[in-house]
């Protein structure tokens, strides 16, 4: 039976937070930045690894603080040596994070929300309840274990982070952007670079403005599928809330307030996206800001019958786009023996007793 504690979960402070109660409790304040440290920048799992700090304080910051860890409840291995696991959160909920390895990068998939409520008809995530966000402290805990596997498996630290797994970020935005914030931090956090991580988003179009006025270092990836608002609306429910006359306005906005290109993401499914008319579509839509074009392999989940499309259109598909000056690459996915591929995050087991 998981238990929940009715303590503080410490990490939810911030690092003037933590001072002022360092300071109602007759402790330093710089002891509150060599605590917030140890959170962040050593990931402290309990207040015993902190080895720096006196057993009375830590004794003082146990009775009065929790830390909310995430946990490995389950690890599947791919042939490919992609290694998908479900994440024990506190309060019994489990999402699922990947690691990627390729020969130049070690990327983490990692999740934002429990469940989703978006309902996209292509992906395992949909067809889930979404239960709750996830907290700045649950994101960085995925990257900090999927780097540990990294380092297990291979020797080398990951090199790309992807908001690609279970939710919506920008439906969480503030706890995703405080997550980036805590990875990204040099001072007290894991000090990884801001362009080597990637948001992706089914397309909000007031929060792609907000990531432009918050002035966010992080990657924008628009998960497309479908050029006009017709074919978006049968697979993508949010488009008729966020027509792609609303996003573009929007990635126009983002464009020219950050100066940055974006990631059109975009499956070829068969008898549904993959004529030369669709790709013209996809074409005309590239012309709104400088984007790159990723077209990613379907991977088929239990509750949806769609499949890719064959070898032949996806050579005319690509061909009619990089004939036309669109950057345009071909993702093949991994994992996909062991449900981790994209499109196929879904929990077995929605929570632990």
């Amino acid at each position: 039976m998981i238990t929940t504690s009715k303590k503080t979960d410490i990490r939810k402070l911030t690092l003037d937070e933590l001072k002022v109660w360092f300071t109602e409790n007759g402790e330093k304040p710089f002891r509150a930045k060599q605590v917030y440290e140890w959170l962040w920048k050593h990931a402290a799992r309990s207040f015993d690894q902190m080895n720096n700090i006196s057993l009375p304080l830590r004794e003082k910051l146990n009775a009065s603080f929790t830390i909310n860890t995430v946990s490995v409840a389950k690890q599947q291995h791919s042939t490919d040596g992609t290694i998908k696991s479900a994440f024990q959160l506190f309060d019994g909920n489990l999402v699922e994070g990947v690691l990627i390895p390729h020969e130049e990068r070690k990327t983490a998939c990692v999740s934002s929300q429990v469940g989703c409520s978006l309902t996209c008809k292509f992906c395992a995530t949909g067809y889930m309840e979404r239960k709750r966000n996830l907290d700045a402290a649950e994101i960085y805990d995925q990257v900090v274990l999927i780097n540990q596997q990294s380092l297990e498996a291979s020797g080398i630290p990951l090199t790309n982070i992807v908001f690609m797994g279970m939710g919506e970020p920008l439906l969480n935005y503030a706890n995703v952007m405080k997550a980036i914030d805590r990875i990204t931090s040099s001072a007290d956090g894991l000090n990884m670079a801001a362009r080597r991580i990637t948001v992706s988003t089914a397309g909000i179009a007031k929060m792609i403005k907000k990531m432009a006025d918050d002035n966010i270092k992080a990657n924008l990836a628009l998960s497309l599928h479908a050029a006009n608002d017709k074919k978006r609306n049968e697979i993508m429910p949010i488009n008729e809330t966020n027509s792609l006359e609303a996003l573009t306005d929007a990635l126009k906005y983002y464009h020219q307030v950050t100066g940055r290109k974006v990631t059109y993401e975009y499956i070829v499914f068969e008898n549904f996206n993959d004529t030369l008319q669709d790709a013209e579509e996809l074409y005309r839509f590239t012309k709104v800001i400088p984007c790159k074009v990723n077209i990613i392999e379907y991977n088929p989940i239990a509750a949806a019958l769609f499949k890719n499309t064959d070898d032949d259109h996806l050579s005319k598909f690509v061909y009619y786009l990089a004939d036309r000056g669109v950057q345009v690459n071909v993702r093949r996915s991994r994992g996909k023996d062991i449900d981790a591929a994209c499109g196929q995050l879904a929990t077995k087991e929605e929570q632990v007793a």
